[in-house]
Parts: structure tokens; C-alpha cells; sequence
């Protein structure tokens, strides 16, 4: 019933997340994706998950680091690597503007996942997502404008579009934001192993694509699973 505003000590954790979150990962995520294949970029950005159990247990001292929570990262990762496995799309070497931005990218949403885990005990997560998607919106508005880049083909489905779209980011992190604030990083983080599944299925469902709709499917989704299994196991 009332505006949610953030405290005025909360401006700077704003502005932080803003550039890690939104800024840096949007930059250099689409920037890699422009010079390296699918399936790399796919698999490089599964490792998101590796880096933010690492950097809440060996960094941040969220919690530990054991050897369940590691094996079940890495069967979840293989799940990634099964269901985007294309031999065709592994050529090439590394490039920074390429490979090397998807890294620095997946690097970055480890980063504010964990920042997310701090700044929220102190400030809403609705109240750090929506702000700091506004903060890094607006600088990345303003260096598009600068360096020529303009929207064109205006219409009501591509607004409508737009509207969707934006949903989609803040919606899916701010409840990302609630569900750090009240879990451990690693067993929120590991069901980012899901993205390539749900990817698959909805391409499926609302594109008709079925090139990754079968075995593939199976053998990824199994692992995935475990991998959260394991993550999630009570028994430390």
C-alpha cells in the first residue's frame, strides 16, 4: 500500500549491485555471445554456479565447503554439459571478447548472488533489485545512446514484448533475493543447473524445436536432479 523506498544507507549496496548484477553480466554476457558459439557460451555460463558456491564458502564464509556439495555441483554441471553438447560448436579457441566475456559474466552473477546474500540482511531484496536494475538501466541506456545505439519498429507487440521481458528479469530476481536472504547461497544457486532444461522444454512446447528433445533430455534432467539432491542433502 505504500512506495517501497530504500534507507538512505542502502544507496551504496544499491550502486554495487547495480554494476555487478546488471551492468557488468548484461555487458559482457551478450558482448561474448557475439563472438563465440552457443554451445560455449552454454556451458561456460553453467559454471556460474561452480564460482558462487566457491566464493560464499571460500570468500564470503557463508558456509562450508564440503565434499557432497562439490560432487553434486559437478554432476549437476554435467547435466549442463549433456543437454548443450554439440561437437561442432567446441571449435575455435579462447578469446577475451568472446569466451572470455561469457567467464567474466558468469563470474559477475556468482558475485552479486553472494552480495545479494549480505546486502539483503540489512535492506529488502524486492526493495535492492528493483533500484538496481533502475541504477544499472540507466547507465547502460545512457553508453547505448552514446555509442549510436537506438530502438526502432515501435508497435504495441513490441512494447508489450518489452514490458514482458522486463518482468521476466525483475520478477525472477527479486524472488531470487528473498529465497538468498533466507537459504544458504550453494543450495539456492544449484537450481541454476535447471535454466537448460526449462530452456529445452519451452522451446519445445512454444517453438516446436525438438532437436534436444529426447535421450539427451533424460540423461541431463537426471543429473541436474541429483546434483540438487546432493546440494540439498541434509547430512553434514
Amino acid at each position: 500500500g505504500r512506495a517501497m523506498l530504500p534507507q538512505k544507507s542502502s544507496w551504496g549496496m544499491i550502486c554495487k549491485l547495480g554494476l555487478v548484477q546488471t551492468v557488468f553480466q548484461y555487458i559482457f554476457f551478450y558482448m561474448g555471445l557475439a563472438y563465440t558459439t552457443g554451445v560455449k557460451s552454454a556451458i561456460i555460463n553453467g559454471s556460474q554456479t561452480f564460482i558462487a558456491i566457491l566464493l560464499a564458502c571460500l570468500v564470503f564464509r557463508y558456509e562450508k565447503l564440503t565434499l557432497q556439495k562439490f560432487l553434486g555441483c559437478l554432476i549437476g554441471f554435467a547435466g549442463v554439459i549433456v543437454i548443450n553438447f554439440d561437437p561442432s560448436g567446441l571449435t575455435g579457441g579462447f578469446t577475451f571478447k568472446g569466451e572470455g566475456a561469457i567467464l567474466i559474466a558468469a563470474i559477475a552473477y556468482a558475485l552479486s548472488s553472494a552480495l545479494v546474500k549480505k546486502y539483503s540482511q540489512k535492506e529488502s531484496p524486492v526493495v535492492l533489485s528493483g533500484y538496481q536494475f533502475i541504477f544499472g538501466g540507466i547507465i547502460m541506456t545512457i553508453c547505448g545512446l552514446l555509442m549510436g545505439g537506438k530502438l526502432t519498429g515501435w508497435c504495441f507487440s513490441s512494447i508489450l514484448l518489452l514490458i514482458y521481458l522486463a518482468l521476466i528479469s525483475s520478477v525472477a530476481y527479486s524472488v531470487w533475493g528473498i529465497l538468498l536472504k533466507a537459504n544458504p547461497v550453494g543450495k539456492v544457486a544449484v537450481y541454476s543447473f535447471t535454466n537448460p532444461i526449462f530452456s529445452v522444454l519451452l522451446s519445445f512446447a512454444f517453438l516446436g524445436e525438438t532437436s534436444s528433445f529426447g535421450i539427451e533430455l533424460i540423461i541431463a534432467l537426471a543429473l541436474v536432479c541429483v546434483g540438487i539432491y546432493l546440494v540439498n542433502r541434509v547430512n553434514e
